[in-house]
């Protein structure tokens, strides 16, 4: 089902029929992008690559499919029997799953026939974007616990079936642990992780009883839920009883607090804990934690050793949505591109044009300076040595000059022809590689509260031929 090349807009398949019947099956080079960090940061994760070049590779319509499309009967049967062999033959370039990015500069760019382009816009889109958002989301949170241990508990809170399964794998990317989904376990390879429920302790007279029965059969991973009655009148004081008992076997344990003043809270537990000659036990907590309420915990000393985080990591908490786009920016005639571009009275929603690379620009210490936007050639890319200009996106006046000492194209080819050019990295690898890669970026990046702004130009290049695009348009205005 993941795979049915009906997961599109329908007006992708209207525009398909429409250039089929009139023979417009131009090769064409389309981009994605995003214009705004979310959460007003000062990056992003690219997350979802991994997901989209699967479904690439196995997009077609079924037999019922295409009898729903009959049933609507707008298609003609001519076209729907084009559609029964339709795959995808494209092209497809990307960065690097797991990379930090930023607005404007294409995340992917793809090649192909108008058709086959525009049939995949929904489906990309969808994929890369949820991600995007779910990893982007996690990484703060890991980041504000000072890299701590980070559990994604946010099977029951996501947007459907999908939205548990694509979160959690995006989450992972992102920098958790760990996943409560088991599904999501047993397909990604996540490790599954989990404590008990409140009814677990409800379900027995007294909560060392609770405790004891859970230790008996898991004495290797035993974590206690306090809170269910009263933390420190109750709760802790049967943890300790049944955390002795655990201790004199060799065994260490847990307890988490679901519930009340975390910061009040855990200080407690850690001061009984400690007294009780328990200093290897560790606390968890959870109660709809996010990157801000993290780091205030974790800067006022709180002794916390996980989190466990599930609404607000797996639905985005407060921004709803990734704000990626796909752009027609090229047709191709031959070996030759003709560049496009889209025009708006809203200087943000105005595209730059061109089969383009991205260039990352690395000081000589391998620290990220800025990100170059060019034409796709061996003469707009940046060389060692070079002094190089730098242009605002916009194609204004403002831009500043480096001297080039290491200059890395971030777009690699994925898809060639319709067949993957490498075997696809495992969750463990990109997830080290967000990591690794976020160690490059200066951490005023990577702040919460006005972070600072990373710096994506564009080439003189293809400065000047966004600004020849934009006198024509001009002129054909007046």
């Amino acid at each position: 089902m993941e795979s049915s090349a009906l997961f599109t807009d329908f007006y992708s398949l209207t525009m398909a029929q429409g250039y089929w019947k009139r023979g417009q099956n131009e090769r064409a080079v389309f981009e994605m992008f995003f214009r705004t960090q979310p959460y007003n940061g000062g990056y992003a994760i690219f997350a979802g690559l991994g997901t989209l070049l699967k479904k690439l590779t196995n997009f077609s319509f079924s037999t019922d499919d295409i009898e729903y499309l009959k049933s609507l009967s707008v298609f003609e049967s001519s076209f729907l029997d084009f559609l029964k062999t339709f795959r995808f033959n494209g092209s497809l370039w990307a960065m690097d799953e797991g990379t930090a990015v930023f607005p404007q500069e294409p995340l992917i760019r793809v090649e192909g026939s108008l058709i086959e382009c525009q049939i995949i816009e929904g489906m990309l889109l969808n994929t890369v974007n949820f991600q995007s958002l779910i990893a982007t989301k996690t990484c703060r949170i890991w980041l504000a616990s000072g890299k701590g241990k980070l559990m994604e508990f946010g099977m029951r809170r996501a947007q459907g079936f999908d939205g548990a399964i694509s979160a959690s794998r995006a989450a992972y990317i992102g920098g958790a642990n760990g996943t409560s989904d088991t599904l999501a376990g047993k397909i990604f390879g996540i490790p599954v992780m989990g404590t008990m429920a409140h009814s677990w302790v409800m379900s027995y007279n007294s909560e060392e009883e609770a405790f004891d029965a859970y230790a008996e059969m898991y004495p290797d991973r035993s974590i206690f839920l306090i809170d269910t009655y009263d933390t420190l009148r109750s709760g802790i004081q049967s943890a300790i009883k049944s955390g002795k008992k655990l201790a004199e076997k060799g065994k260490n344990f847990g307890v988490r607090l679901d519930s009340g003043d975390i910061q009040y809270l855990s200080t407690e537990v850690r001061k009984r804990l400690d007294e009780a000659g328990l200093q290897k036990a560790f606390i968890t907590v959870s109660n709809d934690l996010d990157e801000n309420i993290i780091e205030t915990l974790v800067k006022d000393g709180a002794p916390v050793d996980s989190w466990g985080v599930g609404t607000r990591m797996v639905t985005g908490g407060n921004v709803a949505a990734f704000t990626g786009v796909y752009k027609l920016t090229a047709m191709l005639e031959g070996n030759a591109a003709v560049p496009v571009m889209k025009f708006s009275d809203n200087p943000e929603k105005t595209t730059n044009p061109g089969v383009k690379q991205v260039w990352r620009i690395w000081d000589k210490n391998g620290q990220a300076v800025a990100d170059l936007l060019g034409i796709y050639d061996d003469a707009d890319a940046p060389k060692e040595g070079q002094r190089c200009c730098f242009w605002h996106p916009s194609a204004d006046y403002r831009h500043f000059y480096h001297d080039i000492e290491n200059a890395e194209p971030m777009l690699k080819n994925r898809i060639q022809n319709g067949k993957l050019t490498a075997d696809l990295l495992p969750l463990d690898a990109i997830k080290a590689y967000t990591n690794a890669n976020l160690n490059r970026f200066d951490a005023t990046y990577k702040r919460l509260l006005n972070p600072h702004i990373y710096k994506v130009s564009i080439t003189e290049n293809l400065r000047k031929l966004k600004l020849e695009l934009i006198e024509k348009n001009l002129t054909r205005r007046i």
